[in-house]
């Protein structure tokens, strides 16, 4: 009998994005199975129920969950929700999972076989179902038109008879994905420069136009894990590079901050005392505020006055942009669905020993299964 797949209206307050789209309702169906929406899923993503009935989806309510072999979500789900799941029903989400040992072993608890999808894999195979990425892109750009929108100066040179407006100065720290696309959108005129302790990321700015700024030493060049991760570096290295960095941002117009280093709190990258050596009226976006923020004085979701700059620290920024963001995000996992769907009879069949699923099911048969997360248990 073919699966029930059931794309739920998230629950929690301030998340505007959905888990499914009309394109990938409708890829779901072309592959055999049932597909319900949650009344109003899509809403604030500008998807009407109508844009999902036409593809083939059923609109239903919350307890229509109890009869899913899937669900598909944005966020984890909450208590209420785990009590409307049928026990072996697969969830796939952005779990949060890191210090969050209570909610993955009630998921366990209640017989969920659940999914971290911010735990894909780095690899080639993976690209496509990879959340962080996909999600990251539009944080970058988000942070510009942000950082742009409280900037009161334009940002490209201007050449005029009555004299010439100077371009901005953007400093982007940190050259991942939400990093690179930042540098990209800074290009609407303004001079842009970054830095990042991966060796790799010098060669990615400089392709994008950009300055690279770094204390270039040995430890700068065996800084990356093999996943393509920062290492955590050296108390002294930590030192030579604020120097630097605070020597850069003080002829700085606007900074953006991206570091995050996955279940560790966000790095402080950006002081009071450096942000005192902005000109005033200079602009700071600080992209990690979820994990504690990179910048000192950052409130969540506010746009605070530290020492005469603008600090802009949204949670959730691709929500920001919850239109694209969740047709990439719903992309992902459909692309990783697909994987877990038997050609043959359609239904769920989940592989063990398939890399994937080893790097991201935290919970299967009752168990929290995942090695980084079962061995807090008991």
């Amino acid at each position: 009998m073919a699966a029930t797949v059931f794309i739920a209206r998230e629950t929690v307050e301030g998340e505007p994005r959905v888990a499914g789209s009309p394109e990938t309702a409708r890829k779901m169906k072309s592959l055999g199975l049932d597909v319900i929406v949650e009344a109003g899923a899509g809403e604030l993503s500008r998807i009407p129920d109508g844009e999902f009935e036409k593809v083939g989806a059923r609109i239903g309510s919350s307890a229509d969950a109890s009869s899913a072999d899937v669900v598909l979500k944005v966020r984890r789900p909450a208590t209420a929700e785990l009590k409307g799941y049928k026990p072996g029903v697969v969830v796939l989400a952005a779990m949060d999972p890191y210090g969050n040992d209570a909610a993955i072993a009630e998921m366990a608890a209640a017989g969920l076989s659940a999914f971290a999808m911010e735990l894909m894999p780095r690899i080639t195979r993976a690209q496509s179902m990879d959340i962080l990425s996909s999600q990251a892109n539009l944080a970058g750009y988000q942070a510009v038109i942000d950082a742009a929108s409280v900037y009161d100066r334009a940002m490209p040179m201007m050449m005029t008879a009555a004299g010439t407006v100077p371009a901005a100065k953007v400093f982007v720290m940190g050259a991942g994905v939400a990093g690179l696309q930042a540098i990209a959108t800074a290009r609407l005129g303004a001079v842009v420069s970054a830095t990042d302790v991966r060796p790799a990321a010098k060669e990615q700015v400089a392709s994008l136009g950009a300055k690279f700024i770094a204390v270039e030493d040995e430890e700068f060049k065996a800084a990356e894990t093999a996943a393509g991760y920062a290492k955590p570096m050296s108390a002294e290295y930590q030192a030579k590079q604020a120097a630097l960095v605070a020597e850069h941002i003080a002829k700085q117009d606007i900074v953006i901050t991206t570091a995050l280093i996955p279940g560790r709190p966000a790095p402080r990258l950006v002081s009071r005392d450096m942000l005192k050596a902005m000109k005033p009226g200079s602009v700071a976006v600080d992209l990690a505020i979820e994990r504690g923020g990179n910048v000192e004085g950052a409130v969540a979701d506010q746009v605070a006055d530290v020492e005469g700059v603008k600090v802009i620290a949204y949670a959730n920024v691709p929500g920001r942009v919850a239109a694209s963001a969740s047709l990439l995000y719903a992309k992902n996992l459909l692309t990783f669905l697909e994987t877990l769907i038997s050609k043959e009879t359609k239904d769920v069949v989940i592989n063990a020993e398939d890399e994937l699923v080893k790097a991201t099911m935290l919970t299967h048969g009752g168990q929290v299964v995942h090695p980084n997360f079962a061995k807090k248990e008991g």
